[in-house]
């Protein structure tokens, strides 16, 4: 399936299939009406803490009624139309209408600011827009006002909504629909999404229906075993504005795997519990907390000993599971086998019934995950298959599957992709999935491929004699000190924050003399802690100076240093008095640090770490 350069520096696997230049995104779904008109490929909640089937043939016929309202409206085929919305079922049934309208669709975070609504609404030159709730609607119509267009917003937030869109286009008739669906080629761009601007001002990717469709087909193909069988679901809880999400779900539809949403993390147990996906899609942030959140439990409960020796236990069974995979060991021992079914009973089945109690595997991707946390949900019963891949990559370009996964790397090139290192280590992309070029912006375009068509994603990996790729790091955030030694942020940083009192960390020290870092704590970790050891509540600011607190970061910081040689490790840190969010504008709506700007915004504390 893989092929490996010689030395190491380029990976590929074949592509499993090609589509017609005349299809576009819109033709999986009608090919799934054709060959299973009743699967259920939605549930929308019943309001009474149940879920309703939504069969492809139903979905198929709200999605060319919205379509037509939209062609009603004056859209047509290149037009664009922003959506702001929560994740739920409505911005599925829109996103397909744009496609079926012949339309661009321009998605929005729904916890974007009307200057960042702005920016889009005027960069993309949206000329309709969708708001998922009336506070949404508000923010786009201030937004419209502020930028001076004249854009109209419609409301999808429920099926009255949507209906009341499809009213819109009840003279559009059937040619009209099929003339303005078939109007784009598999190279013709189906949507601009906009990255998560972690160092400036956000540029519009240009998703083609070849990036969605062609790309997604092979994708799923080469997961079938992760999306699973006839009865395959999954719950959707990342924001559908993230391009991970929308291509997975739009795989999922042309799969005819089940889809579900859930719109808040206050509603996600109780919908996990009543919809029980097969398998989920996450963020690392996501697994963390899943994580941290039944250690505190246990230990609160003085169950500390029993969960930390599962831990270790699913950690070493999925360790011995991968060493064997790759040739390097026999497998978890009898004795481990044995100790893992104590726990299975004990503490996993506890985990698995939190997930919904029928989660086979779990997908991991936007930033990077730590290996530990991958190990113990892996032995735990739940495999986490982490993959990677940008914006501009629309979603996987590589992906650890089941049978080919290495824990620690994000996986093997998705069929037809091919990843290639630079000199320098940067990794750089081709293949069906690479996106085409940023809107409006030719020489940053230009900037972004190299003489053989590779996309540069500027990060740093390496590639192991089967193909399979590690991120190593972000060319931009190499630190390089100033006794000259380099060193790389990131597997620091992931080593700390296994420390649950931690929420973020930021490693510096670029022409230092030596490598430091600031800390943020976690709230609800700090809060459980100090109800753990007997103590009154504290704030962030008695916390930050608090013995028992800094010895606990300390302890982190040592053993994250023990990976490195003294030049790279961490001598000083400071525990910051503040959250790093996305109101604060010190993380992404895709949960990534702003880095540039924490630094900026605390340059007083990094120059505290070199004063002393």
């Amino acid at each position: 399936m893989t092929s490996a350069a010689p030395h190491i520096t380029e990976a590929s696997t074949a592509q499993f299939c090609s589509l017609d230049e005349d299809s576009n995104v819109t033709d999986g779904l009608l090919s799934l009406v054709d060959r299973d008109p009743r699967r259920p490929v939605y549930a929308v909640p019943t309001g009474a803490g149940g879920w309703m089937d939504v069969t492809a043939s139903r979905f198929l016929t709200r999605v060319r009624s919205v379509a037509r309202g939209l062609i009603g409206l004056g859209i047509a085929p290149g037009d664009r139309v922003a959506v702001m919305s929560p994740t739920c079922y409505s911005w599925a049934v829109i996103d397909q209408a744009v496609w079926f309208a012949g339309g661009i669709s321009v998605p929005i975070y729904e916890t974007s600011s009307v200057s960042q609504v702005v920016h889009i609404l005027t960069d993309s030159g949206a000329s309709l827009a969708m708001a998922g709730t009336e506070a949404i609607a508000e923010t786009m119509e201030r937004a419209v006002a502020e930028a001076g267009v004249e854009v109209p917003v419609h409301g999808i937030g429920d099926d009255l909504a949507l209906a009341a869109l499809a009213a819109q286009g009840r003279s559009v008739d059937d040619e009209q629909l099929e003339s303005a669906r078939t109007a784009s080629g598999l190279d013709d761009v189906a949507t601009l999404v906009y990255t998560s601007g972690t160092t400036g001002v956000p540029s519009g990717a240009r998703i083609t229906h070849r990036n969605l469709a062609e790309g997604g087909a092979n994708i799923v193909e080469f997961a079938a075993e992760i999306l699973g069988g006839p009865d395959s679901r999954t719950l959707l809880f990342l924001p559908l504005a993230h391009v991970l999400a929308r291509a997975v779900q739009l795989m999922c539809l042309h799969a005819g795997v089940q889809v579900a949403h859930s719109p808040s993390t206050a509603t996600l147990p109780e919908d996990l519990a009543s919809f029980r996906p097969t398998w989920l899609l996450g963020v690392p942030r996501v697994f963390e907390k899943v994580y941290q959140g039944a250690s505190a439990k246990a230990h609160a409960q003085r169950k500390g000993r029993i969960f930390d020796a599962a831990r270790d236990t699913a950690v070493a069974y999925s360790r011995a599971l991968d060493a064997a995979a790759s040739g390097r060991g026999e497998g978890p021992s009898r004795m481990l086998r044995a100790k893992r079914a104590v726990f299975s009973r004990l503490v996993y089945s506890k985990l698995r019934a939190g997930l919904g109690g029928r989660a086979e595997f779990m997908i991991s991707g936007a930033s990077a995950l730590d290996p530990e946390i991958a190990h113990f949900f892996t032995g735990a019963g739940v495999p986490v298959q982490e993959g990677y891949g940008l914006t501009e990559s629309t979603a996987p370009a590589t992906l650890n599957i089941p049978g080919s996964t290495r824990i620690g790397s994000v996986g093997l090139p998705v069929p037809g992709t091919t990843v290639r290192l630079a000199e320098d280590g940067e990794v750089l992309l081709r293949g069906p999935v690479i996106f085409d070029g940023y809107h409006a912006a030719e020489a940053r375009t230009e900037a972004a491929f190299d003489r053989d068509g590779f996309f540069r994603t500027g990060d740093l990996g390496a590639l192991d004699d089967d193909g399979f790729l590690t991120i190593t790091g972000r060319k931009k955030e190499l630190i390089v000190t100033g006794g000259g030694k380099n060193v790389h942020p990131t597997p620091l940083e992931e080593l700390v924050r296994r420390e649950p009192l931690v929420s973020q960390v930021i490693v510096v020290g670029d022409g230092q003399p030596f490598v430091g870092a600031l800390v943020t704590l976690d709230p609800e970790a700090l809060s459980a802690w100090s109800r753990l050891e007997g103590r009154a509540e504290m704030s962030l600011a008695e916390a930050c100076v608090d013995d028992q607190v800094r010895a606990k970061i300390q302890q982190a910081v040592d053993a994250a240093n023990s990976t490195v040689s003294r030049a790279e490790s961490v001598r000083r840190f400071t525990i910051l008095d503040a959250e790093l969010t996305e109101d604060s504008g010190h993380m992404t709506a895709s949960m990534k640090l702003r880095r540039h700007q924490v630094l900026a915004d605390f340059s007083s504390a990094v120059d505290g770490l070199y004063a002393r």
